[in-house]
């Protein structure tokens, strides 16, 4: 059972009990967030894709902590010109638990019984022979 989920415009697959790690989110640490920009449920029987989301599913996560990246090194340099450059970058994150997805309603669909209503042919056209 899974589902891919919308999260500041980037996609993640998740299932129940997973952590993920998505950019950097104004959350507080240990609340719960419904997130409701579900595109595709999947609950081993039927997939249901969105269009372009998936109405009543959601999924609850909770948030386990703020941090950052691992420092990225920037170095730029050009030749004989005595020009060198060092930066560092560290990219925040916000790692989340995936504690229930629901899954939207399923309602049966009526079959219309009605007889078959056969289309008229058009007439033919002259041709201009």
């Amino acid at each position: 059972m899974y589902s891919i989920v919308t999260i500041s415009g980037k996609q993640y697959c998740v299932s129940e009990g997973d952590t993920i790690k998505v950019s950097s989110q104004d959350w507080k640490v240990g609340d719960r967030v419904k997130l409701d920009q579900v595109l595709l449920t999947d609950n081993g029987k039927n997939i249901e894709v969105g269009t372009p989301k998936v109405n009543g599913a959601s999924v609850t996560v909770e948030i386990l902590e703020h941090n950052r990246e691992k420092k990225l090194l920037i170095y730029k340099k050009k030749r004989r010109k005595g020009y060198q450059r060092k930066n560092g970058h560290r990219q925040g994150y916000t790692l989340l638990k995936v504690n229930k997805l629901q899954m939207a309603s399923t309602k049966k669909v009526q079959k219309n019984n009605s007889p078959k209503v056969s289309e008229k042919s058009l007439p033919k056209k002259k041709g201009t022979e």
